[in-house]
This record gives structure tokens, C-alpha cells and sequence, in this order.
């Protein structure tokens, strides 16, 4: 049979499976509550059964690679959800079945040293469980809830305020959402800006003045963000509230696309819309990833959040929402009671009745943190935050909230206690490579018998489930990065939740040199000259001649774990080597129709090839030379307008024109922001747009990561030795 034949062999199979799986899902016995019970006690009875029946060494092999094939199989020829809820089941049999095996036959330890490794593994492994289990459950069928038209009268739309809060953010950041903010397609006399400064700078008043927009301030920065909200809560009257950091810039059709859900359900308080960056992240820039590898949070915007619109569990997120006035008041404005004021805010209007709502459509962009300091610095407070949660306000208690909801937001804050696990998976091999503790208490075919299984199954369901926001093995890497730093502010806050304080992410700044963050980077060090010098004792063991066959084995699989712990560590090291940035613009890609006109006349027709606060990328004929220097006239053309700026030419080559903007009027700067940053498509093209995930070539680019990092800690370590100044970061 070709390849034709055989694709369209598989084809047919994977939609008669799916045929058969809707058939059995839409049949009318499920409307049957007695029928429903019945099922889910004999499903419950069944999965009892397979998880804790006993098999020999055989049997468990055999038993693992037939579910193994069928899961391959389904994931391969069967789209949607209903494959995609098979591959969850089997999943959560096979993890459950690995779970139960360790709870019975392995931690039977004989000595202090076996116990003290081994317990702390298990532990570690049943907090990785229980977020797999519940991870599930929170995404297994996302929402994907769409746009609702406004009504076509006009006056039945509601007055909405758009709050921009900033504290000591460079004017150049917060000019562009405030611009943008006032270019939204909402009617004029019901919407009203206000930038809400809590820095109380001169500039930023007189610059309100002279555009038109509201600013409000106050005499202190109790609560931080949410005491200034709140603030401005007391001395505004719209009905709904929209409110944006001051570096993430708006579209124009940001409250059209999201109001409309607010106007059918009367109930909802609260919608989010994602959370996307115009510029890399610490890790996107010095991994050289931007546009090729899902960042951190596109996980959570990508999938876990539109999980939680399923369950009235999505989270406020602090900018890019819409909340509605009344239900805010009624649950006392923005929480106070935490650093994470944002998600306390939508629990708290979960307890009180109200709905929440996520809208899987990118309307807003921001700035990403620039150094690997200040992004370890945010994710502190959010990890603190979340732990704060959970001890004054936790989810599982208290009234008001269904079980779905319980579960969604237990599990946002459970995720943020990885610290500690992800440090004990980190260094467990070497309890055996270096004190001969036996922390399973089996043989090691065993142990491979069962734990492949369970970490391939949840490898290929979440790969499958995932795939376009988060590939495989990258989240180890972005835990690895920061389990040290946020292990101690988790623990300690749900000690004493009045620990620590709201810090402001900075943004908007440059870094002029590449250099190595050897202060971020020291944990990583001593974490991989520790698993480096349990990789030598263990191939020192190995050819000592000494081992037993089953030792061998063990000593084998323990060195394959820490060589992978070897390879996440210096990937971690590899985000520590800052690069350059020299731009406190980024440039933006984005193809718009544009034209050049010159002194003498004539006019260049043209497209844009990037854009930026500051310069615009061109494309223009090869033919058409121009030298530096050269003064123009550009011309954008967006949605039937066009706006004209001053510019001078920066190179040409190639058919690629560079332009600095000349000094433009505050009109212009207006206008070049409603020509670019606030257009409707700005964000949407490359939202969930990436390739499927395929987790072999993920690992390979997590490895040439790590191979990446060992060099470079390698040579700077030799550099310092030898008392030479610190190079520039090496992207080879």
C-alpha cells in the first residue's frame, strides 16, 4: 500500500471511531439520572479493579504497551475531543495504577537513610499527581467562547471607564495605551479614560490635560494597584470598568468584541481576554525563541483559561478586563487581602454568585519583562500571592463556589508550590549515586515498568491537549528556572500570609551589555556541579567491576535521570546569559500598505514590513536607492484612513527601507498609534497559530539548550579564573 492509501486507510478508521464515539455520547439513555448513576459506579468499580490489580514483571509490560499502542493510535488517527477524553482515561489508569503500585510495594524502607529520600520522592510524586489529575479535569473541554454582537442601537450600550494605573513606568510606555485606550470604537459620550498615577508626576498630568483624558491620583500607595483602583472606583460612575496596565495597549475593538457578553448574561461580572507580548521574554530573548516556542504564560492563556470558562472558574488577571461596577462594589472593589489582588477579586465574586468569563481572542498586547531578575521578581509575588489565597481565603472552604470552581482555582494555587517538588525530582537520583539509598524499594524493571508508562501516557495526552500553547519538556525547564526562588516566598507566606509586599515589574528598559547573571544563576551552579559530580561516582561504580546485575540496572536508570537533570539545569543556566537589548521600542511585525512621498514630489508606493513607537520597517522596490539621511513623508493606510509622518531614512537594502520617525506632535503620536498598535488584527494572526508540538524534537531543542548553557557557564567560569572581563553572550 503507498502513503496515499495508507493516509487515507487511517483516515476512514479515525472517522468511524469518531462516529462511534458521538453515537455513543448522543445516545438517549444518558438522560437517564438512574442510567448516569449506574455508569459512573461501574466505571468507578472497573478503574478500581485495573488500577490495583496485581501483575508479574510480564504481565505489567504487556498490559503498559497495549494501552501504550492504543493511545498512540487514537492520538494519531482520531482528532477531537472525544480521543482526546480516551487519552485522558487511559492516562489517568495508568498514573493511578503507577500510584498505587509505589503506595503499596516501594516505601518499605529499611533504614533512616532509605526513608528520608525516599518519602520525600513520594511526596514530591503525589503533589505531580494530584496537578495532573486535576489538570485534567480543568481542561479537558475548553470553552472556546466567541464574540456576541452589541445591539445595533447605539444608546442601549452601557458608559464604561478605562482605568490605566502606573506608578513610575517611562512616559513612552504609558503614551501608547493611553492613545490606544482613547481610539476604541465605542461611542464618545460613553467611554472616559482615566490614567490613574500613582507616581503623581507633573508630566503625566500635564499630558492628560493637553489629550483630553482623565487623571486621578491620591495622597498615598496603600494596597498598591488594588488601593489605587479602588480609589478611582469611589470618584468614577460608569457602568463597567475596563482596565489595562499601563504597558499592555488595547485595539480599537476591545470593549465591542467583549461587551457583548455582558449585555446576554446579566449575571457575568467579569471578562478576560489573553495576556499576549509585542516583546520577548527573558527566556524567549536569550534562547533565541521569540515566535518559534510557546512562552510561559501561553499556557495558561492558551488552555488552563479557557479550561476554567467551563467550570465560571476564569480568573481576573489584572489587566485586559472588563469587570461590571455593581458586583465589584458589592464584594468590597479590588481585593486588598493579597499581592495577588486579582485572582482574590474573581473568587470573590465566584463566592458572591456572580459569573466570570474568558474571551480566547487576543484584544491587548504588552511589554514582557527584560531581564531574568526582574521576571523571577514577578513571579515571586504571583507565587506568594497565590500561597496567600490559600491560607486566608482558600477555595476548598467557605461558601458560594460549585465544585468545579473549588477545583480550578485550588489548583492555580496548588501549581504554585512546584518549588520544592521540582528540586526534590532534581537531585533524587542522587540519593542512590551518592549515598546507595534505595528510594524504591523494587527491582529497577519494576520501577521501568511502571513509571515509563505513567510519564509517556501524560507526556502524549498533554502533548495532544497543549500542543500549540506549551511544548513538551519546556515546562521542566521554566520550573527548573525558578523552583529556587519562589520555593521560600510560597512556604513562608502560608506561615504568615502578611509576609512580603506588592512590588512593580519594571518595563520598557534596555540592557546596554550582554553579560551572565551570576547572582540568578548560582542555585543552577551548585545544583549542577553536585548532579555532574553524582554523574562521576556513578560511571565510577559502573566500572568498578563490584555491581550486581539488578544493581547495574538501578545504577543505569539513575544515571539516565540525572544526565536529564543535567540537561534541564544547564538549560536554566542557558536563560541566566542575558543578551543585549538595546531597543526600549520593540519592533512589531506587521504588513500594512504605505506609501513615501519626497521633497521633489514624487510618491513611492510601499508596504510595512515591521513597526515600532520610534521607526517603521519597509519593503520597497530594489530599484529605488535611497541614502541615509534622506528626508520622507511616510504614509499608513488602516481600515480606510490614512496617517502621515515625518521620517528620515536609516538604511537601504535589499528592498528594505529602515525609518526613524522624526519629532512627532502629540496628534501624530495619536494617530500612529490608531495606525498600528490599536488595530483590530494586531494580535489575533499569530494567536494559536504555532505548529503542533512534537515532543522528540522538543526534547532535542531543550538538549542543544542545555549543551548551549554548559558552554557558556563553562567559559565564563575559565574567563574569571583567568581575571578576564566577563565576554558577550554566545548564541552558538
Amino acid at each position: 500500500m503507498n502513503r496515499s492509501a495508507s493516509k487515507t486507510a487511517d483516515t476512514g478508521l479515525g472517522q468511524r471511531l469518531r462516529l462511534q464515539m458521538n453515537r455513543l455520547a448522543d445516545s438517549p439513555v444518558w438522560s437517564l439520572g438512574w442510567f448516569r448513576v449506574v455508569a459512573v459506579i461501574l466505571a468507578a468499580v472497573l478503574l478500581a479493579v485495573v488500577i490495583s490489580v496485581p501483575f508479574d514483571l510480564e504481565g505489567q509490560f504487556i498490559f503498559s504497551a497495549g494501552l501504550f499502542v492504543l493511545a498512540m493510535v487514537l492520538n494519531r488517527r482520531t482528532p477531537g475531543r472525544w480521543a482526546t477524553l480516551v487519552l485522558i482515561v487511559l492516562s489517568i489508569t495508568v498514573s493511578s495504577r503507577y500510584m498505587y503500585w509505589r503506595a503499596t510495594e516501594t516505601i518499605g524502607f529499611d533504614n533512616l537513610v532509605d526513608g528520608l529520600f525516599g518519602f520525600g520522592l513520594f511526596l514530591a510524586e503525589i503533589y505531580a499527581f494530584m496537578v495532573l489529575l486535576i489538570g485534567y479535569f480543568q481542561t479537558a473541554w475548553p470553552l472556546q467562547r466567541r464574540p456576541v454582537p452589541m445591539p445595533e442601537d447605539v444608546g442601549a450600550w452601557p458608559t464604561v471607564d478605562v482605568f490605566i494605573p502606573t506608578y513610575n513606568e517611562p512616559m513612552e510606555v504609558v503614551k501608547q495605551t493611553i492613545f490606544s485606550a482613547m481610539h476604541m470604537d465605542w461611542p464618545a459620550d460613553k467611554i472616559r479614560v482615566f490614567v490613574l498615577d500613582d507616581g503623581r508626576r507633573e508630566e503625566f498630568r500635564a499630558l492628560c490635560a493637553e489629550i483630553g483624558v482623565g487623571y486621578l491620583t491620591r495622597d498615598n500607595n496603600a494596597h498598591a494597584k488594588a488601593g489605587n483602583i479602588n480609589e478611582a472606583l469611589a470618584v468614577t460612575d460608569g457602568e463597567y470598568v475596563a482596565i489595562f496596565d499601563c504597558d499592555h495597549i488595547p485595539t480599537r475593538s476591545f470593549l465591542q468584541i467583549c461587551m457583548g457578553w455582558f449585555l446576554r448574561d446579566p449575571k457575568l461580572a467579569m471578562l478576560q481576554t489573553p495576556h499576549t507580548f509585542f516583546s520577548p521574554d527573558p527566556f524567549e530573548k536569550n534562547l533565541d525563541t521569540f515566535h518559534i516556542t510557546p512562552n510561559e504564560g501561553e499556557l495558561f492563556y492558551g488552555v488552563v483559561q479557557d479550561g476554567n470558562d467551563l467550570w465560571n472558574a476564569s480568573f481576573f488577571c489584572g489587566s485586559c478586563a472588563i469587570i461590571k461596577r455593581g458586583p465589584l462594589l458589592e464584594v468590597g472593589g479590588v481585593a486588598v487581602e493579597t499581592v495577588t489582588e486579582d485572582a482574590h477579586t474573581a473568587l470573590k465574586l465566584g463566592r458572591h454568585g456572580y459569573n466570570t468569563a474568558y474571551l480566547h481572542l487576543p484584544q491587548a498586547a504588552g511589554l514582557a519583562t527584560e531581564s531574568l531578575s526582574g521576571h523571577v521578581g514577578q513571579r515571586i509575588r504571583w507565587a506568594r500571592g497565590m500561597a496567600q489565597i490559600c491560607r486566608v481565603d482558600n477555595p476548598l472552604l467557605g461558601r458560594g463556589l460549585s465544585l468545579g470552581q473549588r477545583l480550578c482555582y485550588f489548583n492555580a494555587m496548588l501549581h504554585f508550590f512546584y518549588g520544592l517538588p521540582r528540586l526534590v525530582f532534581l537531585t533524587a537520583p542522587l540519593a542512590y549515586l551518592l549515598f546507595s539509598a534505595n528510594v524504591f524499594q523494587a527491582s529497577a524493571l519494576m520501577i521501568a515498568a511502571y513509571a515509563l508508562p505513567h510519564l509517556m501516557h501524560a507526556n502524549l495526552t498533554n502533548s495532544r491537549m497543549q500542543g500549540k500553547f506549551r511544548y513538551s519538556f519546556w515546562n521542566e525547564v521554566y520550573e527548573s528556572v525558578l523552583a529556587w526562588y519562589i520555593m521560600r516566598p510560597v512556604l513562608m507566606a502560608v506561615i504568615n500570609p502578611k509576609l512580603g509586599k506588592f512590588n512593580v515589574t519594571a518595563k520598557g528598559g534596555v540592557i546596554e551589555q550582554a553579560y551572565f547573571d551570576w547572582s540568578i544563576a548560582r542555585p543552577y551552579l551548585v545544583l549542577l556541579i553536585i548532579n555532574l559530580f553524582g554523574m562521576g561516582v556513578g560511571i565510577w561504580r559502573l566500572f568498578s567491576g563490584s555491581l550486581l546485575e539488578d544493581e547495574a540496572v538501578t545504577l543505569l536508570m539513575n544515571m539516565i535521570w540525572t544526565i536529564y537533570n543535567i540537561i534541564l539545569i544547564s538549560a536554566s543556566l542557558a536563560v541566566a546569559s542575558e543578551t543585549r537589548q538595546v531597543r526600549s521600542t520593540p519592533r512589531v511585525k506587521a504588513v500594512m500598505p504605505a506609501a513615501l512621498r519626497f521633497a521633489d514630489g514624487r510618491t513611492l508606493m510601499c508596504e510595512t514590513e515591521d513597526f515600532s513607537q520610534g521607526g517603521l520597517g519597509l519593503r520597497i522596490p530594489e530599484s529605488e536607492p535611497l541614502a541615509q539621511g534622506t528626508a520622507v513623508q511616510v504614509s499608513l493606510f488602516s481600515s480606510g484612513r490614512e496617517g502621515s509622518f515625518p521620517a528620515q531614512v536609516t538604511f537601504c537594502a535589499a528592498g528594505r527601507l529602515g525609518l526613524r520617525l522624526d519629532e512627532l506632535s502629540l496628534q501624530q503620536q495619536s494617530d500612529l498609534a490608531r495606525m498600528t498598535f490599536a488595530r483590530a488584527d494586531a494580535w489575533v494572526a499569530d494567536w494559536g497559530n504555532r505548529e503542533q508540538d512534537r515532543p522528540l524534537a522538543s526534547l532535542g531543542s531543550v538538549t542543544r539548550i542545555g549543551l548551549r548553557g554548559l558552554r557558556q557557564v563553562t567559559r565564563n567560569l575559565f574567563n574569571i579564573a583567568l581575571g578576564r572581563r566577563q565576554p558577550a553572550t554566545d548564541k552558538s
